[in-house]
Parts: structure tokens; sequence; C-alpha cells
């Protein structure tokens, strides 16, 4: 039987061995240990703990500085019953009170899951009581096994104790942080940090940082942040990222830039978070600055890297360059695909988005759920509805992926997009997973594609049973009732959202401009080029009634609201302002809300009278529009 290669560190050993018993003499305890942290430290556990049985059978004896690396070695690998010997060997050798031997045994039995071991250690050592090490150990204990009230019992018994808390103890609680009702001990937290002295420890203030952040509460995150008298790199990127996962992507913009001010380096955590905030607003310019940061500052462009960048120039409507990144990309992992392929589907590309998803099965990639939900989504926007069907089957079929929720919206809205709405219907009914409102929703917006609407009021009764407070589906069947001319579904509408007290999410665009967004919301009037964005509308008015779009009369006795109460939409207005200041040949809008009938004949028309590229990208795709034309073929 041919033995298999011995590693660099064991043939390292060997040879160590070789030299000491060349020279007649038995290794010391010390020599061993050193052999034994050297593994450890490199992740070498299988052949530390080979190494310590081989110590067992020298005539060198273990001592207290052994331990701890055999007991690293027990935890990273799992192992209890290794950790349980071991822990027989530390009491036989008298080593049991030594805090750094304890330390390791709690850690060890923590890290096996044997949580109510390390406590019992814990508590029959006198010693242990009396020392932050291990009140330490067993607090991040509690807390990596998700016993969050235990470790805040711990460190009010440590505080109790009297026994000193350091930047380790916050570390340790600070993943257990993770809602709004761990808010109030996050704040006692921060009153023992300033009594014990730790206000100036930046690694305890980086923890109260990301503790506010976890908890909900970006303003104590910044009031913290910004009483920091230093500011170190996990500091600034503890913010960014609190911004960014509250949705709060301008501020993460203007902490970046003021981050560059400061002097402060960023990394590649740094960019992948402004990288994605950048996608959420459109804002290409600071995007392309970012690419070029990483170009002439020699940080490793990694996966995560360009991945981010894909999905940056997706989202901010540049498929060319997206796609450029992808194919100068040496590796291409599930993630690369899958923001490539979303890309194109968002933008109304759907054979594009086909065509790599078949070529990604070809390189051996085996897709998951969340790039099935990519390609599904594109075959429904460009209305592929039999390969969005084979694709759907396959994923159990060929991956034994069950279909989730998400998938199920994506096919029900192919299915209701087609036309096939009582087949859309049945799925739904079928379904192997509880339909969530969105499935429902789906449905109902495919009744009004096709002004079904004793289908849409079933649809409806199912939605709001799941998402009462959702204005969007009570809009959405006022309108399919006021388009069948039903004035009596049209008030009962009305009547059901005065009664319910619910209010529609504004509506708001953003457009960039010289490296800065720009927000505009219906009926706006704090630009300072108000009165000239007005005055352009009006004039862009009068030529599109020239080349014969409906009056306003019509539009407003078709739709549920008046244009007279809702004001000028928000991307209107933000167009007005980009052609105001010549942005540029292509005009890229955001908006939150699915764009309206009314913005959408708007633009397509403002396009043909102005020589013009408009993208607009709404809650669900990009528009783009040309020459009186829009990608989406007026199917959205």
């Amino acid at each position: 039987m041919m033995r298999s290669k011995p590693t660099l560190h064991c043939t390292n050993r060997l040879l160590l061995n070789l030299q000491i018993n060349r020279n007649n003499t038995t290794p010391s305890s010390s020599s061993w240990n050193t052999q034994l942290r050297e593994l450890a430290k490199q992740g070498q556990y299988e052949e530390g703990l080979r190494l310590y049985r081989q110590m067992l059978r020298s005539p060198a004896a273990p001592n207290a500085f052994t331990f701890p690396f055999a007991l690293k070695s027990s935890a990273a690998l799992s192992l209890p019953t290794s950790g349980e010997q071991l822990h027989c060997h530390v009491i036989k050798t008298g080593c049991h009170d030594e805090p750094f031997v304890q330390t390791a045994l709690i850690s060890m039995y923590c890290k096996c899951c044997l949580v109510g071991n390390a406590r019992k250690l814990f508590d029959e050592s006198p010693q242990s009581k009396q020392l932050t090490v291990c009140y330490n150990a067993l607090i991040s204990g509690y807390t990596q096994n998700s016993q969050f009230s235990n470790a805040v019992a711990l460190f009010c018994q440590m505080r109790l104790a009297g026994v000193a808390v350091n930047s380790v103890t916050m570390l340790g609680l600070t993943p257990g942080c993770t809602s709004p009702m761990h808010l109030v001990f996050g704040m006692s937290l921060h009153c023992c940090n300033v009594k014990s002295g730790l206000a100036s420890d930046l690694s305890a203030q980086n923890c109260l940082l990301t503790m506010y952040v976890r908890c909900g509460s970006v303003e104590l995150a910044r009031r913290c942040f910004d009483g920091m008298p230093e500011k170190g790199l996990i500091t600034w990127n503890a913010m960014i990222s609190g911004y960014s996962q509250n949705g709060l992507a301008t501020h993460v913009l203007d902490l970046y830039r003021e981050m560059e001010l400061s002097g402060i380096c960023p990394d590649a955590v740094t960019l992948v978070g402004v990288l994605s905030c950048c996608a959420n607003l459109g804002a290409q310019k600071i995007g392309r600055e970012v690419e070029q940061k990483i170009e002439r500052s020699g940080i490793v462009c990694n996966s995560f890297l360009k991945n981010g960048l894909i999905n940056m120039y997706s989202r901010c409507g540049n498929l060319v360059r997206a796609r450029a990144i992808f194919d100068g990309m040496r590796e291409k992992n599930l993630v690369s695909w899958t923001a490539i392929i979303g890309g194109y589907g968002m933008h109304g590309q759907g054979e594009i988005a086909v065509q790599l998803f078949d070529e990604m099965i070809r390189t051996g990639i085996r897709p998951d759920g969340t790039v099935f939900v990519s390609v599904l989504s594109a075959c429904s926007h460009t209305g592929l509805t039999d390969k969005g069907l084979d694709y759907f089957y396959m994923m159990e079929r060929n991956y034994g992926l069950l279909p989730g929720a998400e998938h199920y919206c994506c096919i029900v809205d192919l299915l209701g997009r087609a036309g096939r709405l009582q087949e859309a219907r049945k799925l739904i009914e079928s379904m192997s997973v509880e339909p969530d409102g969105a499935v429902w929703g789906a449905l109902l917006g495919a009744c009004k594609i096709h002004k079904d609407v004793e289908l849409a009021e079933l649809a409806f009764d199912r939605v709001i049973e799941l998402e009462p407070t959702n204005t969007g589906y009570y809009v959405l069947l006022s309108n399919i009732y006021s388009e069948a001319k039903n004035i009596w579904g049209v008030s009962r509408m009305r009547v059901m959202i005065k009664e319910r007290k619910l209010k529609k999410d504004p509506g708001c665009s953003y457009v960039e401009y010289k490296g800065k967004t720009h927000l505009f919301v219906a009926g706006d009037k704090s630009n300072p080029q108000t009165a000239e964005i007005y005055k352009l509308l009006d004039k862009l008015e009068g030529l599109i009634l020239a080349l014969g779009r409906p009056t306003k009369h019509e539009i407003e006795r078709r739709n549920e609201e008046l244009i007279s109460r809702m004001g000028v939409h928000s991307e209107k207005l933000a167009i007005a302002f980009a052609l105001l200041n010549s942005v540029g040949k292509e005009i890229l809008v955001i908006k939150n809300l699915r764009v309206c009938g009314d913005c959408h004949l708007f633009i397509k028309l403002v396009s043909k009278i102005v020589d013009c590229h408009f993208v607009v990208r709404d809650a669900t795709r990009f528009h783009h529009f040309k020459n009186g034309v829009c990608s989406c073929n007026d199917y959205w």
C-alpha cells in the first residue's frame, strides 16, 4: 500500500526528532511545546494532537504550557472526547489551577457545545471567579451557543464580583446583541465602558459601535462614532456597514467621502459596502471612482470586489461595463454568474440571461435557488414562458432544489403575463409551500394587465389576509376597477384605505449630477431650479400634446388618483432637472416605486422629442426609452 506524502510540517518535525536522536539527548517539554504552538498557530490541529500523543510516550511530561495548544486543537476539530481526556491529564499533572489552562478548558467545552461542562468547571474553581480571562471565555462561549441571556447574567455577576472588564469582554457580548430588545443592555454596557475607563479603548468602542448597529440604532451608533477620539479602519467600516444594513445609502457615500478626507485608506471591506450603496442609488460616477481607486492603490481585486462592480454597473444601467468585468474574470464563481444573469434580466434582455445560465451549467457550476430566481425573473420580464417553465421544473428534477415562494412568484408572474391566469391560479393552490403576499400580488398584477376583475377580487382577498397594510394592493385593485368603469369598486377601495388609515408609500426619484445624487418627490418644489424645472415640463407637455398624447382630463378620468391631487411625479422632475443641466446623452433615473402608466407614456414621448436615451430603474426592472420606444414593450 502506498503511503501518503508527509506534509511540510510533518517533515520538519521528523527532521527535528532525527537531529535530537543523533545527539543522544531527550527533548525537553519546552521543545515539544514549541512544536505544538507552531502547529496550532498554522491550523495543523490533527498533526498537533498526534504530536501530543507522541509526547506522552516520551520521557518529557506535559505542563501548563502544553495544554492550551492541545485543547485548542481539540476545540478546533470539535472533538469533545479528546478534550475530556485532556481534562483528565490536566488534573493528573496538577495544572488545573493555572489560569490559561482553565481558560483553554472553558473555551474547549464551549466550542464543543458542552457549555454545561464549561459552567461546572467555572463554578467549581474559586480562582476562575476572580479572573477576567475565565469570565471572558465563558461569556463568549454562551454567546457562540446562542445563550445570550446567560452571557448577560454572567457579565452582571462579573461586575458584582468587581472583576475588571476589558475589550475582550465587550467582543464576547457584541455578537449576541442582534435586535432592538437588546438596546437597553447595549446602553448599560456603554455606561460600564465609561466607568471602567474603556472610553478611550478603540477595541471596546468598536464593539459598542457594532452593538448599536446590530440593535438597529444607527443614531446611537453615530453618536458613539462621533465621540471616539481615534477612529481606525475597523471603526469606519463598522459605521459604513451600519448605514448600509439600514438602507441609508446616501449616508454611506457621505461617510466614505469623510473617511477619504481623514486620511484613512479603505480596504476591500469598505469598498464592497460603498459599491453596494452606489448600486442602490445609481451613483455610477462614484462607483467608477471606486474602481479607479482599486486599480491605483494596488488593493487586491478579489472576487467579492469584482462581483460588487458587476452588480453596481448592472444596477446603474451600464451593462457593457458590467459584462466587460465579468468576461475579464479568470475565475467566475456562482455569485459572479448570478450578478450578470440578474443584470441582463433586470434590463429586459432575457435571451442573453438564458444563454449565460446555460453556459454556467456547461462550465460545471451547480446552480442554487438564488440564481434560479434571477433566470426565472429574466424569463418573466421577456415573455420566455416555455423556457421559464423548463427551468422551474429543472430545479427539483436535476438539482434536488425545492422551489420556494420566490420561485413560485416568478412563475405566477410568467404565466400571468402570458395570459394563462387560471393556470397561474391552479399553480398557487398546488404550491408545496405556503403562498405569501408576493405570490398572490403577482396574480393580482397579471389580472390588471388582462383586465380580469373577478379573479383580481379573489387574489386581492387572499393578499390582504397576508399583508393587510400594504397600500399598493388596494391601489392596484382600485385601478382595475377604474379601467372596468366600476365606480362602486373604486369607492369601496377608497373607503377601505380611509377606514384602515393606510398611506401610500411616497414616490421618490434620484438622478446623479456632478458626483451627487439629487432626490425628488412628487410635487417637489425644494430644488433651487424649481421654476426652470416646471417651466421645462410645461414646454414638454405642450410638445407632447401636439404629438397626439391623451389629454390630462382623459388620464385623470382613467386613473384611480387624479394627477392634480398627486402633483407632478418625481421621475418627471428628475428628468427635467437632468435635461436642464445637460447631464449627458444618457440619463439614468432611479425610482423607489413601479413607474405609472402616465409617466411611462410621458418619458416615451419625450425620448421622441429630445435626442436622449432615458434609462429608468423602477422597483422591478429597467426601462430604456429611445426614439419613442421602451425596451419593455409596454409590458411591465
